[in-house]
């Protein structure tokens, strides 16, 4: 214990730095990539045709439940737990490098 309050600000300071530190390298890991690439484009645009080609052969077929929105809500859910993850690491860094900072009056 005498440990922990004779390098109380050591302490703080590390782990404040390992939360901003883990904060900023998990929304960097998490974001992203807006960069999308020749072939796929030419893929959608072949996919596209594709479907145009074939027309609307859906009405044919029994109707299944579109399990495309459920996946899409459940990634954007992810993906917004994620970024508030990330935010708290980063808030929990800046509070614990904050608080070392702090200087506090000896009575």
């Amino acid at each position: 214990m005498d440990f922990f309050l004779k390098h109380k600000i050591m302490i703080l300071r590390s782990v404040g730095a390992l939360m901003l530190l883990i904060g900023f390298a998990a929304h960097f890991w998490t974001t992203p990539k807006t960069v999308v690439s020749e072939t796929e484009i030419a893929a959608a645009n072949v996919a596209r045709m594709e479907a145009s080609v074939k027309g609307d052969v859906k009405s044919l077929k029994k109707a299944k439940p579109d399990v495309t929105t459920f996946r899409e809500s459940l990634m954007s859910a992810q993906e917004q737990q994620q970024r508030y993850l990330t935010v708290f690491a980063m808030i929990l860094g800046v509070l614990f490098l904050a608080y070392s900072f702090v200087k506090k009056e000896q009575d």
